[in-house]
């Protein structure tokens, strides 16, 4: 299920996702929504609705400080697993702890958290994540040297996402983080 694409653009974090519900051949529209702000970070989230209803209302985000690559893996880290696990979505496999997919943007940064917890940053300004995640970053490939604005780019990958992906559903959602202060 699902698509949630994010677009660094002049020094903020743009996320544009989906709206679908799967369950086998099952689609449901849902109401609640995949992106959305938490504190000082944009957030959108793959996997299982259950973890996003936990990082959009119990996570207690931290507020960044310091080096944010060694923030993300080891403050922010420290404090999703606590959520999850306190919510009871954390899983454990051969004694290694488990979580879901989600992009977060912060201070201008897309970074992608991916189940085991580690913490990319896309080198290109965008990803993308969740069953329709290649049709959009061909999308957001594709629109990277045209000169559009980023709800642009995000409602084309969306679209190319929700063509191409029986797990990908309009309508879609927008968010973006807020800017930084100096």
């Amino acid at each position: 299920m699902t698509v949630i694409v994010g677009l660094v653009h002049d020094g903020r974090v743009h996320l544009g996702g989906d709206s679908a519900g799967v369950a086998g051949l099952s689609l449901t529209v849902r109401r609640d929504p995949k992106i959305f702000r938490n504190g000082p970070y944009a957030m959108g989230f793959t996997t299982s609705f259950r973890m996003g209803q936990l990082l959009h209302h119990a996570f207690k985000a931290p507020r960044p400080k310091g080096d944010l690559d060694r923030f993300m893996t080891t403050v922010f880290v420290d404090k999703l697993r606590a959520c999850l696990k306190d919510g009871g979505w954390a899983r454990k496999d051969s004694e290694q702890e488990k979580a879901g997919t989600f992009l977060v943007g912060v201070h201008g940064r897309l970074f992608a958290v991916y189940d085991d917890y580690q913490i990319g940053e896309p080198a290109d300004g965008y990803a993308a994540v969740g069953c329709g995640g290649e049709f959009a970053l061909g999308a957001l490939h594709a629109t990277a040297g045209l000169d559009l604005k980023p709800r642009e780019r995000l409602e084309m990958a969306l679209a190319a996402a929700g063509h191409h992906s029986a797990g990908v559903s309009s309508p879609f959602t927008y968010v973006t983080a807020r800017k930084v202060r100096t």
